[in-house]
């Protein structure tokens, strides 16, 4: 399909979306295009970012990433502290859960060849292991809420805040000074000569740090994707009656019970990851399929992947987000649980890219 009668397809959509769902789901259906839009035009891709650093010794991936974390916790924090009844951040408790689930999403999303948003973007470019991943990723996410409670038994500690503990200049200034350690520790692995800084990556980071904020705005709520997987397939097995949640102890939450009864189109979340698929559709609308530009995957090669994307869907939901859940939204917004995530999740992608390597993706 060309991209002029796609978009007047999306325009229908944002039309229906404002007139029988609510203004806001349809303002959030556009920021979600925008997402997926700049994810799919700059290649935004955060564990390609991390592959590059690990395998090439090329920080322009990171140096970009870092560049999205300031510029959307600049805006993001005196926002939380300026509105705490209205704007809500991206808090996840310390746990078990967290180290186990955030090490096993960084290795599984190097063989996968995405995160969550990474998924989302080139299954909508038209990848076929993505799009195969996309339904997996799903039933892994749900399947990790319905026994997050046992994990979280295991050892868990309340959610921390830095905007709530000290303020939000004050952590601010924590940020960017983690931010800088991150940087710094970059520059000893890269070493000497590397180029830094790539236009269009850099560009990508401020157009997405401001459609994350803008998330945050009307959503009320940070940028988020695991949690509409995870919805997508509880909403399926609860509607077969295979899974019933009012026996379970996160789908039984009054917020999770409301999210099953209502259409998918009321959820925050879910609006923007359709967005995202839209938004990538429309950038690869009029191309050449990304599937005619790939080698075709061997059988060994699809049986890895979709064990990688199920692995994806599971520890996402143990380690409260992804790259967009736990380290975006979770270090722009404040909370410590984003800072656990990184360290763990990179030791995770030096192990992932030497399976993605001896798989030969």
């Amino acid at each position: 399909m060309t991209r002029f009668p796609l978009a007047a397809i999306l325009a229908a959509f944002f039309l229906a979306l404002a007139w029988f769902v609510s203004l806001r789901q349809a303002v959030l259906f556009l920021v979600g295009i925008g997402m997926g839009g700049v994810l799919a035009g700059a290649r935004f891709g955060f564990t390609t970012g991390w592959r590059r650093l690990i395998e090439q010794r090329d920080p322009s991936g990171v140096t970009a990433q870092l560049l999205l974390l300031a510029a959307a916790a600049a805006v993001s924090m005196p926002l939380l502290a300026a509105f705490p009844t209205d704007l809500g951040a991206a808090l996840g408790p310390p746990s078990i859960s967290l180290l186990v689930g955030a090490f096993v999403f960084g290795a599984a999303m190097q063989v996968a060849d995405g995160c969550g948003s990474g998924t989302l973007y080139k299954a909508g470019m038209g990848v076929p292991l993505n799009m195969a991943i996309l339904p997996v990723f799903a039933i892994g996410s749900f399947l990790g809420s319905a026994q997050l409670e046992q994990w979280l038994q295991l050892g868990a500690t309340r959610p921390v805040s830095l905007v709530a503990t000290f303020g939000p200049w004050e952590a601010f200034g924590l940020t960017c000074a983690g931010l800088l350690l991150l940087g710094l520790a970059v520059r000893a692995w890269v070493g000497k000569g590397a180029s830094w800084f790539n236009r269009r990556l850099l560009i990508g980071a401020i157009l997405l740090a401001v459609l994350a904020i803008l998330n945050l705005l009307i959503a009320g709520q940070p940028w988020g994707v695991v949690y509409g997987f995870g919805l997508w397939a509880a909403k399926v097995a609860t509607a077969v009656g295979v899974f019933d949640p009012a026996a379970n102890a996160f789908w039984s939450q009054p917020v999770n019970l409301n999210n099953l009864s209502q259409s998918v189109f009321l959820d925050v979340t879910s609006i923007t990851n359709i967005g995202i698929l839209a938004g990538a559709l429309l950038v690869a609308a009029g191309k050449s399929s990304a599937a005619s530009r790939r080698a075709p995957l061997t059988t060994r090669q699809w049986v890895v992947g979709i064990i990688a994307g199920f692995l994806l869907g599971y520890s996402s939901r143990l380690a409260f987000g992804c790259n967009i859940g736990a380290m975006v939204s979770g270090i722009s917004t404040g909370s410590l649980h984003g800072w656990i995530w990184v360290p763990l999740a990179f030791c995770g992608s030096l192990i992932g890219v030497r399976i993605r390597r001896h798989y030969a993706f």
